[in-house]
């Protein structure tokens, strides 16, 4: 081949598009994941590898998986985020808050999804659902109305409640005022008196078994997962209900939650990565809410602190563990 030929070939590769190159045979590409908590707490390794399965994306055939864990920690999830970055990924996965943002500070080209992110506009990921702009997109965990279903299942108990403690730790749940709005709206209609409980440190979640007067909602927020064992055992000594943002707490010995389901979060992320890997830009991918949830009870954990789910509610979970 001649220097006209090779420069009229090279020519012509540079003008495919971009889906026909991304599936070149043989070529592996690499999706580089950041969760906030373990693996295995919310969505895991095995349910990605699946759904990717799925959509003809298999490890050690076409695609490299680099997953990294921050176990709650916010400066090893900084670190992480920097791991994966010298990567150099074709598209990157954020599960939780603190990884987009860790993630999105240090690249502002490579593709990410997101997935188990709260009001992702007001924090500034995105421009807005139908148009994200820039190289971020992805799926909320959160409904508008969800915050105030977590305070009626509260009044779905006996005995009755008056009084419901609301537990976030504001350094890592910045969207929490949004839901306290919510929150506070419904117990309006409710006749349910909230209370905002912050926590930060061991000290602060122990100091709610004092509670003992009420019942408790617990914000979707990293900083509870990663310590959700210290605040399953404060809430048992307090003997006093609970909801739960995660089906995670109440299999661990929570009373009850209402959550997003998180195999369908997984799923739907996999396919703008596949997506992604095919081609389109995160821009043109609108951010999507939720549209599968899942309601779970513990009975075991019931009769255990003396209170009883109104029986409308138990045939309304999905889950109950006896």
């Amino acid at each position: 081949m001649n220097r006209r030929e090779c420069l009229a070939l090279l020519g012509m590769i540079a003008a495919l598009p971009v889906p026909v190159l991304a599936q070149q045979p043989g070529a592996v590409r690499r999706l580089g994941v950041l969760s906030v908590i373990a693996s295995d707490d919310v969505i895991g390794q095995a349910r990605l590898a699946e759904a990717l399965a799925g959509l003809g994306w298999k490890k050690r055939d076409n695609l490299e998986i680099d997953w990294r864990s921050g176990g709650g920690d916010r400066a090893r999830i900084a670190r992480l985020a920097g791991e994966l970055i010298a990567l150099k990924p074709d598209v990157l996965l954020a599960l939780g808050t603190p990884s987009v943002e860790e993630l999105r500070r240090r690249s502002t080209t490579i593709p990410i999804v997101f997935a188990v992110v709260t009001d992702p506009v007001s924090q500034g990921f995105v421009e807005n659902l139908a148009h994200p702009g820039g190289n971020v997109t992805g799926f909320t965990d959160y409904d508008g109305p969800l915050a105030g279903k977590w305070l009626e299942m509260l009044t779905q108990v006996t005995p009755k409640l008056s009084r419901v403690v609301v537990v976030y730790n504001p350094a890592t749940a910045p969207f929490a005022p949004l839901m306290l709005r919510t929150i506070e709206d419904a117990a309006r209609t409710l006749h349910v008196t909230v209370e905002p409980a912050p926590v930060h440190d061991a000290a602060s979640i122990s100091a709610l078994a004092s509670r003992r007067d009420g019942g408790f909602l617990i914000l979707p927020d990293f900083f509870t997962m990663a310590n959700r064992g210290q605040l399953l055992a404060a809430i048992a000594q307090a003997r006093a209900p609970a909801v739960f943002w995660s089906r995670t707490f109440v299999d661990e010995g929570g009373l009850m939650s209402y959550s997003t389901d998180s195999a369908e979060q997984l799923r739907r992320a996999a396919d703008y990565i596949d997506r992604i890997l095919k081609g389109a830009r995160p821009a043109d991918l609108p951010v999507q809410n939720p549209t599968k949830f899942e309601l779970t009870v513990n009975l075991k954990t019931a009769r255990e602190s003396g209170v009883t789910v109104h029986p409308g509610l138990i045939a309304l979970a999905n889950d109950v563990i006896e």
